[in-house]
């Protein structure tokens, strides 16, 4: 049965980590075509601003792929393959590689970051398309009720 055809009875019975993974893969799947039709990749610009030290970056400086795979640990997804991401930042001179291997964010690095960064509230605004605020915010804490729920 589809969920809009539910009564209120019936989805109080839904599994949440069911629902929050379909919403998931939903909101991940559409996020990442848009930025696919903007011309970049969201590995791209996370890594981009995880070396921007306008952004992310709490220092500014360079960090190995293991650095980076740590800091974004969270939200990195196992098709993501930072070294090829950032090989490819390489080929663009968003990126440059000291004898470290440390990764460092060039000028023109940061002006793709930026211009990627305009990308996001279009994006924001159709997946909270009549959604009020509220009821996001309602949402958000019962989520956050439940993680802390499990967590204790």
């Amino acid at each position: 049965m589809d969920a809009a055809q539910m009564t209120d009875a019936e989805l109080a019975g839904q599994p949440a980590a069911y629902w929050t993974g379909v919403a998931y893969e939903a909101l991940i799947g559409f996020t990442r075509a848009r930025q696919a039709e903007a011309g970049f990749t969201q590995p791209q610009f996370w890594m981009l601003r995880n070396l921007s030290a306008n952004d992310l970056s709490p220092d500014g400086r360079g960090r190995t792929i293991p650095e980076l795979k740590e800091a974004m640990r969270t939200y990195l997804r196992a098709e993501d393959d930072l070294a090829r991401t950032a090989e490819t930042l390489l080929a663009k001179e968003w990126l440059t590689r000291d004898a470290e291997d440390r990764w460092w964010i060039t000028a023109a690095g940061e002006m793709a970051r930026i211009q990627f960064k305009g990308a996001a509230p279009d994006i924001r605004a159709r997946i909270h398309e009549g959604i009020d605020d509220a009821d996001y915010v309602a949402a958000l804490k019962v989520l956050l009720r439940m993680i802390g729920n499990v967590e204790r």
